[in-house]
């Protein structure tokens, strides 16, 4: 892979129930598990954005736990994990710690389509390219708002299922998927 990508997960702003601008929680599963899958898949940073004093301070109690705390003994392959994690009050603060926001492409997806969506296999493919580091965003709640996606440089499919019209995935598994979509083995028979 020619170009680095990095993954961001936006607790705000992001969609509620009823389509308003919302912040959701933060869970200790979302922070842990989509570190697992960067570091699986050579992601170079996770943002964790959250503009909540109090929220950010519990991301870096459970990123201190798995680093320093006793399960970091336990399991010391979540250690390497943990380290990419960086806590973020706004997707702004991410943008200038990439050199501002003409310095990256921002990709997003969404479990709706918006958008003429890029095809994974081209997206995979501009991976492979040189060009711009690249920032996968990834929505909590309802998704990311629209204005959020009609401003990234990349829209991906939704991910769904070929049979069923069920489409609720957990952020956690909809990283993972996506990640494995841009930067897994290709061939997997």
């Amino acid at each position: 892979m020619s170009r680095t990508v990095s993954i961001a997960l936006v607790h705000h702003p992001v969609l509620s129930p009823t389509g308003d601008v919302a912040t959701t929680a933060v869970t200790n599963l979302d922070v842990h598990d989509l570190a697992r899958s960067a570091r699986t898949y050579g992601v170079h940073q996770y943002f964790v954005i959250h503009p909540i004093d109090a929220q950010r301070a519990l991301i870096e109690k459970i990123v201190d736990h798995w680093i320093n705390g006793s399960s970091g003994k336990r399991i010391p392959d979540r250690v390497e994990a943990l380290r990419r994690v960086v806590v973020t009050p706004s997707l702004e603060d991410v943008f200038m710690s990439m050199g501002g926001r003409s310095a990256i492409e921002v990709w997003v997806t969404s479990a709706k389509e918006s958008r003429m969506p890029v095809p994974f296999s081209e997206a995979r493919a501009a991976l492979g390219r040189p060009g711009k580091p690249v920032l996968l965003l990834f929505g909590t709640g309802w998704g990311l708002l629209d204005a959020t996606i009609e401003e990234a440089e990349v829209f991906l499919p939704p991910i769904r299922a070929i049979e069923s019209d069920y489409n609720h995935l957990s952020v956690r598994s909809a990283c993972a998927i996506t990640l494995d979509r841009l930067l897994g083995e290709q061939d997997v028979s």
